[in-house]
């Protein structure tokens, strides 16, 4: 049986950072190091969108998943969380934003899904102030 794609590549991250035989380059990355690498990924998947050539495409999304695992990688190395976290904090963020797919609220339109979007995270974030205030740090942008 073979190693599905997303385990083996959390696998080459855990390799690359390994303290005892990983790449010197890949160890001395921080969150703040690898934040330009990241913008810059972002805008080569916008840069292969527009081309419309789908190999580039995928390959630049690969570049731009691996910088997500590359920051989930020094997370967990840290103990703040892991790269299952994040995939699960996306899936649910998903669920709770779309209640018409999930949920009770059915056979919106786009406009009304749209603006039912934007109240569930203008209540999340004002929850997530609640919770930065209460632990006595400043809110998140």
């Amino acid at each position: 049986m073979s190693t599905p794609p997303i385990a083996r590549l959390l696998g080459i991250m855990a390799a690359l950072r390994d303290p005892e035989g990983g790449c010197p380059w890949d160890l001395a990355q921080t969150h703040a190091s690898i934040v330009p690498y990241t913008i810059e990924e972002a805008y080569e998947v916008a840069e292969a969108v527009e081309t419309g050539d789908p190999e580039e495409l995928r390959d630049e999304l690969g570049d731009l998943l691996f910088q997500v695992v590359f920051q989930a990688r020094i997370a967990e190395e840290a103990g703040a969380f892991a790269f299952d976290d994040v995939a699960t904090a996306i899936a649910d963020k998903m669920v709770r934003r779309h209640p018409h797919i999930f949920g009770d609220s059915k056979d919106l339109d786009p406009a009304a899904v749209n603006a039912q979007w934007a109240a569930i995270k203008a209540e999340e974030r004002r929850a997530k102030a609640a919770r930065a205030a209460a632990a006595g740090r400043p809110p998140a942008p």
